[in-house]
């Protein structure tokens, strides 16, 4: 039925209107872009024979009947599978379903590509994380070369993790005419308790236990195929494809491995089936996404704690669809969207405890009935003011009910009229050191005030270096430069978390500002990061000496300096040597990427759809 709304927020309708205002001329040439491809037929009809003969070779022989007797729709499947992946490694047999599910309904289904998909787990603090942001770009064009056979009536994108769902977005709307339907995988079951893991991790790392023992906590952690269950990207991912319409209902965290995992990727197939200009319900997907897709995509971040990489992913989405979103919308959805969600790093427990108390349903319905979501904008499975249900296996078959009344845990999930904190924590940094988010939702209110002197580090490395040798038993920030996406690929910095959570832990007054970005699950160290523009090419922070005291206010959204503000102009910059960082594993292959890539504050795309470019 759906949850009966309240009156929208005013400060969500005014955010929306002047995105809306601020992207009249690009999105118009997105949506005649689009309009023009709308299909009057079968897309494979505009090939020649010879063509249509390629497309269907390889097929099975009822499906080559139909592809070549155009009687059937051709769905095509962007796929992200590897076995590297928990995450991904149930995609291994999601085509056979697939393909049989649409079969049921008188449609095909053929894998059109594959994607890469890098795992940030195995990546963290190595050198193959200078390519992780980039690979969301390349992700995005490699889905463009699958779809660009342009033999496709919608498209079905198998992808879960990090930057791999964010690129295939992009990619999606960039054949916007096309309906697509996103289909996830699910978290693995819950293995060793996040706060057990992290006190491990912060043994191992003041040299308290051995490397046995982490290997042990990290394996009990990550223990098999699925989304690792704490709430970082990847997860803000599956919630951020529900809340924008991607997803079918409720289908963000049911486990793989599952009978109604499987139902809800027959329900999706069949679903994609139906969106088509030939199944009578017609929802291409540029014109299904719009600015209040973005917006409530947003305030689902906000609600739930998620991964500040999504200030640099939702710009880069919403600009493929020629919507523009700034980092001002970001704060201001924040300062009005309470926090309904306490989910690791923000608390103990995990997404699969999150989805029992109540899940995306429950949170859905909460954040329509306080005005903050708008139900009219349009999902996949209709109006996103239906998304307030969950899934649950009838027959065999998928069905939908209404989600529960009340949280089963009110330390997890809450009502919007008795949430965590009245804002969702996340703020825009901004001052003479540039412009940045930080993340507090995670952060004692004790901790999110600090004026101590700067420590300047040009790597991580060089951070865990100091610590090490016992230099950084003292209040200070530390400003971790050289580490955005012309200088380096802007890597995760995840290896300075446990170094600055035990220096905090000992009563240090401590805070992170870089150029870089920090793990998705970032939790309680201060942190201003994204801050751009970026060192690497002439930014505040190539300025900044040791002992400049700086003042970081993350309940202001201050990010200061005690120097003389002409002093500091007319300092000279350090200067940004590549060295090791551009070569080897492949990185002397992403100069391109490096040269070319966007200032953080707008996404960090190789992309330009913002400026009318295709």
């Amino acid at each position: 039925m759906g949850t009966l709304m309240n009156e929208m927020h005013p400060k969500i309708v005014e955010v929306t209107e002047r995105i809306r205002a601020r992207s009249v001329d690009t999105r118009t040439a997105y949506l005649d872009m689009i309009r023009a491809r709308r299909p009057d037929t079968f897309a494979r009809l505009k090939k020649t024979e010879g063509n249509l003969a390629h497309a269907s070779a390889g097929c099975a022989v009822i499906e080559k009947a139909e592809l070549l007797g155009a009687g059937w729709p051709n769905i095509g499947i962007i796929t992200a599978y590897n076995d590297m992946l928990s995450a991904h490694a149930p995609f291994e047999s999601y085509p056979d379903i697939i393909r049989k599910a649409a079969r049921d309904v008188g449609a095909i289904a053929q894998v059109a590509g594959g994607v890469p998909a890098m795992c940030d787990g195995v990546t963290q603090g190595q050198e193959g994380m200078e390519l992780s942001l980039f690979s969301r770009d390349v992700i995005a064009m490699a889905s463009a070369i699958g779809l660009s056979h342009d033999v496709f009536d919608a498209a079905l994108h198998l992808g879960v993790c990090d930057k791999i769902v964010p690129g295939l977005v992009i990619a999606a709307l960039r054949f916007g005419w096309l309906p697509s339907v996103f289909v996830p995988a699910g978290p693995m079951p819950s293995g060793l308790p996040n706060p057990e893991k992290v006190r491990i991790r912060q043994l191992f790392a003041e040299g308290k236990v051995g490397r046995d023992a982490l290997l042990k906590a990290e394996s009990e952690s990550y223990h098999s195929q699925g989304t690792c269950t704490f709430y970082g990207t990847a997860n803000s991912n599956q919630m951020l494809m529900e809340v924008m319409g991607f997803h079918l209902p409720g289908a963000a965290f049911t486990n793989p491995g599952t009978p109604l995992r499987e139902a809800l990727t027959r329900a999706a197939t069949q679903r994609a089936a139906e969106l088509t200009a030939q199944g009578g319900t017609y929802l291409p997907a540029g014109e299904m996404i719009d600015e209040r897709s973005i917006v409530n995509g947003t305030v689902g971040l906000m609600a739930t704690g998620g991964s500040t990489n999504h200030a640099l992913h939702i710009p880069a989405m919403a600009a493929a669809a020629g919507i523009n979103i700034t980092l001002e919308d970001f704060a201001d959805i924040s300062a009005v969207t309470p926090l309904l969600a306490r989910i690791y790093p923000n608390g103990p427990s995990d997404v699969n405890h999150f989805h029992a108390a109540g899940g995306m349903g429950y949170l859905v319905r909460e954040l329509l009935g306080a005005g903050l979501l708008d139900g009219d904008a349009q999902g996949v499975a209709g109006p996103i003011s239906g998304y307030d249900r969950e899934p649950y296996l009838e027959d065999g078959a998928v069905v939908w009910r209404d989600a529960p009344a009340a949280s089963a845990d009110l330390d997890i999930l809450r009502p919007a009229s008795d949430p965590f904190s009245k804002d969702g924590g996340l703020r825009l940094m901004n001052g003479p050191l540039g412009r940045g988010v930080s993340k507090v939702s995670a952060v004692k209110p004790e901790n999110r005030v600090v004026e101590a002197p700067a420590i300047v580090f040009e790597s991580q490395a060089a951070l865990k270096e100091a610590f090490a040798a016992g230099r950084l038993d003292r209040d200070f920030v530390a400003v971790v430069r050289f580490q955005g996406p012309a200088a380096n690929g802007m890597p995760e910095l995840h290896n300075m978390t446990p170094i600055l959570g035990i220096l905090q832990d000992r009563g240090y007054r401590v805070a992170l500002v870089t150029d870089g970005r920090m793990s998705g699950a970032s939790g309680k160290i201060p942190s201003a990061i994204h801050v751009s523009p970026e060192a690497a090419r002439g930014g505040p922070l190539a300025r900044v000496m040791d002992g400049d005291v700086i003042v970081f206010d993350s309940e202001k959204g201050t990010l200061d300096i005690n120097v003389d503000p002409d002093t500091f102009a007319k300092r000279e910059s350090a200067p940004f040597r590549p060295n090791e960082s551009s070569t080897g594993l492949g990185r002397e292959m992403f100069s391109y990427f490096r040269a070319m890539a966007g200032h953080a504050d707008t996404g960090a795309s190789q992309f330009s759809f913002l400026a009318g470019g295709d």
